[in-house]
């Protein structure tokens, strides 16, 4: 097989770091094993960040979502451990990600955390006429 999973997050510079702008994905194909049973978990990812100096590359984000497949957790840890691993390798003024996990037992789980630069101040939304 060509690829692998891998827990390597790469990056780039951002090329506009002198703006805040809002880099959006989704990543419909997440799936991880339930602590418990070792059944799988399937959910849609939706990431959010205002990058700072750096922007995470994707195909490395690809494989780094990949080698949860077979990853034990629960899905409050699984979200944060994510956040946590973008945080170090993008410092970024902002991100949120926002995981949003298939019914299980006819629960839907949605877990979401944030990360925020102490000194960081999201601008205003501007209302048009």
């Amino acid at each position: 097989m060509p690829s692998k999973p891998s827990k390597t997050l790469e990056t780039f510079p951002n090329p506009y770091p002198q703006r805040d702008y809002t880099i959006r994905m989704q990543i419909p194909e997440f799936t991880c094993l339930c602590p418990k049973t070792g059944q799988p978990d399937f959910a849609t990812l939706d990431l959010e960040y205002v990058a700072d100096q750096l922007c995470v590359e994707l195909k490395s984000l690809k494989l780094y979502i990949w080698s949860f497949r077979e990853q034990g957790s629960f899905h409050e840890a699984m979200t944060n451990q994510i956040l946590d691993d973008l945080v170090a390798a993008i410092q970024p003024r902002f991100l949120r990600l926002t995981a949003k996990f298939n019914v299980r037992g006819g629960i839907y789980t949605t877990v979401i955390a944030e990360h925020r630069m102490p000194e960081w101040q999201a601008s205003q939304p501007i209302q048009l006429p």
